[in-house]
């Protein structure tokens, strides 16, 4: 299964405040807000939504390839990505702006705040998507994640030309586009990523119900945090799965990428919807347990333990097909070749 992930490539810079936020806010004042966090640790790590989900779907052993803007200063980012199964041949470079920036405090119940510096991926929306798969692979899926508004729209447009599937996730650049751009990203897609609060925000920005969503999507997948993942397709029963209990909770920074990239390794494995979501969330649980987006480890006996452990020894067996391809990558002198493709529908 061939994915091209477009979006965000940018480096994070990740701090912890030993507090509560809500406990620093005067309800009569907020509209005067003014505060100034001295934080105990800054961790400086590889991110943006687009690279995160490639590693993961790198590592699980797919070719996932990278499409976004970034700066001269990528170089050695670029050589990480490569050594973890991503091709970075459709990045762009730019000769003028530095690498995007996600700078970002994390309290102790795992509240954030953050800010992001676009950089260079204010280019992204020069990138032609014709132009950047002519002579590659065509690809089965097409994700079009938080980018530089104009790209996102753009990428969207071009998939729709192109006859590619797609799948939106407008994450949280749905605060800075309107009703029309996000009805436009939307219409159409394969699949929706968002999570909670973004759910909510989608159907206040587009004017539209669940329903109506569900009649233009062909799965809206919703990450509920604690409380795992609903899958919701028109005519059928919501589909509900737990998050893995108990699961560490260290830095939840890029935790929904991993989420998706599990839920795609498994579609692409053709493993149906309830395997692909709990892959998601065993993959999401290992993410949560590491500092950065980019950290956490995906060993295929621990992945399938913690599944047998929050599933059941049924469920993890089900997902041993989507872990094949990572214990062979895993293994010294194994080949770099992805296992054949499946359909991404989720249906088999």
């Amino acid at each position: 299964m061939r994915i091209a992930v477009t979006g965000s490539i940018a480096t994070d810079h990740l701090m912890v405040f030993p507090g509560r936020f809500a406990d620093q806010l005067i309800p009569d004042q907020l509209a005067h807000v003014s505060l100034s966090f001295l934080v105990d640790a800054l961790e400086v790590r590889r991110g943006g939504v687009a690279a995160n989900i490639s590693f993961g779907l790198g590592r699980l052993g797919l070719d996932p390839l990278l499409v976004g803007a970034v700066g001269a200063d990528f170089a050695e980012y670029e050589v990480w990505l490569k050594e973890h199964g991503v091709d970075t041949g459709a990045v762009h470079v730019s000769a003028e702006r530095g690498t995007a920036r996600f700078m970002c405090i994390t309290d102790e119940d795992a509240n954030q705040i953050a800010a992001f510096y676009a950089g260079a991926m204010q280019e992204a929306r020069d990138i032609d998507l014709a132009g950047v798969l002519y002579g590659r692979p065509r690809p089965d899926l097409v994700l079009v994640g938080p980018n530089d508004p104009e790209a996102m729209l753009r990428h969207t447009r071009e998939c729709r030309d192109l006859g590619l599937p797609f799948a939106a996730d407008p994450s949280q650049q749905l605060a800075r586009l309107d009703g029309p751009q996000v009805r436009d990203l939307v219409d159409g897609a394969r699949w929706l990523f968002t999570n909670e609060y973004e759910a909510a925000l989608l159907l206040e920005r587009t004017g539209w119900d669940r329903g109506d969503v569900l009649a233009r999507v062909g799965a809206w997948v919703t990450t509920l945090g604690g409380d795992g993942v609903r899958v919701e397709r028109a005519g059928h029963d919501p589909l509900h799965v737990a998050a893995v209990p108990d699961a560490t909770i260290t830095d939840p920074t890029g935790v929904g990428d991993a989420f998706r990239a599990g839920f795609l390794a498994a579609l692409s494995h053709g493993l149906p919807l309830p395997a692909a979501a709990r892959l998601g969330c065993v993959v999401a649980s290992s993410a949560l347990s590491a500092v950065g987006s980019q950290a956490y480890p995906l060993d295929p006996h621990e992945l399938l333990t913690t599944a047998g452990r929050a599933y059941g020894a049924a469920a993890a067996d089900g997902l041993a097909p989507a872990l094949a391809a990572l214990t062979a990558r895993e293994a010294p002198g194994a080949p770099d070749e992805p296992t054949s493709p499946k359909p991404l529908d989720g249906t088999s």
